[in-house]
Order: C-alpha cells, then structure tokens, then sequence
C-alpha cells in the first residue's frame, strides 16, 4: 500500500482530493513498528501526526496500579494528531501491539509546507479541529463528570 493510499483510508483525510493526499504523502515517512515498541509514550513532547497503515497499536495511560488500555486503533487510524497544530505532551502512549506500518508527519515539515501549500495545510488543521470538536461531543458526559468531582482535599 502507497502512503497515498494510507492516507486516502485515513479518516483525517476523508474530505481530501488526490492532489491533496500527494501532498502530504510526499512529507511522510513511512515507519515499521515493531510489536511491544512504543510510537510515542505519555508526557513526552508531541511532534508528530501517525496515520496507522497496518497493525493494531495500543493506547494506554498511566494509572497508581500500572498502565491502563484506554484502546486500540487500526489501519486507518490516526494518533497525536495535535502535534501538528501545536507543541504540547502526550496525555498517552502509543504502543504496537502487533507489528505495524505508520506513516509520521512531523509538525517540522507540516510547518515547512505551509507557506508552499497553505490551503492544504489549512484544510487539515481544519479536519483535525473538527475531529477534536467530535471527541469533545462524544464524551460530553463523561466530561461533565469529571468536571463535577471535587478535587482531592477540598
């Protein structure tokens, strides 16, 4: 499989024509992962966007009893999509859980392709937004329970 048509499976990229799929396909690098080896761990900076080509990746986040397996994701997947629009930590970790191909889109070269592609750029950091708003949406429950806790001590 071509990192064009990785990206063209990628849900991130569902809205993208083909020209704007090369576009990016030209500044990914396309990785091997072995299983058990992390594509990023938790509280490292962020500085990249994964799309999963093939293999399941776990995500998990540290917990007082070990990590925790918040889920998986698969072919088509994308991981630290946040990276790209800013640099911030991980809130998880991203281990391979089998043997997998990603394929990495550093923030270095998004930003370097911007002013050569700036609607291209602008149309993803507007998919990644959007994916964002519809994470926040699906767990507004979750969310507002949080929010209703009341800190340790208090």
């Amino acid at each position: 499989m071509t990192a064009v048509e990785a990206l063209q499976k990628a849900a991130l990229f569902r809205e993208f024509t083909e020209t704007g799929l090369r576009i990016f396909a030209s500044i990914a690098q396309e990785k091997v992962v072995p299983a058990g080896s992390p594509i990023f761990v938790e509280n490292m900076v962020g500085e990249s966007l994964f799309i999963v080509k093939t293999g399941t990746v776990k995500i998990t986040q540290k917990a007082t009893d070990g990590d925790r397996e918040l889920g998986t994701a698969g072919p088509g997947d994308h991981l630290g999509e946040l990276a790209l629009l800013g640099k911030g930590v991980r809130l998880v970790s991203a281990v391979a859980a089998t043997s997998c191909e990603v394929l990495e889109i550093t923030q270095r070269d998004f930003a370097r392709l911007q002013p050569q592609k700036p609607q291209a750029c602008l149309k993803l950091a507007l998919a990644i937004a959007q994916d964002l708003a519809q994470r926040v949406a699906d767990n507004r429950e979750l969310l507002r329970e949080l929010g209703a806790k009341k800190p340790a001590g208090a």
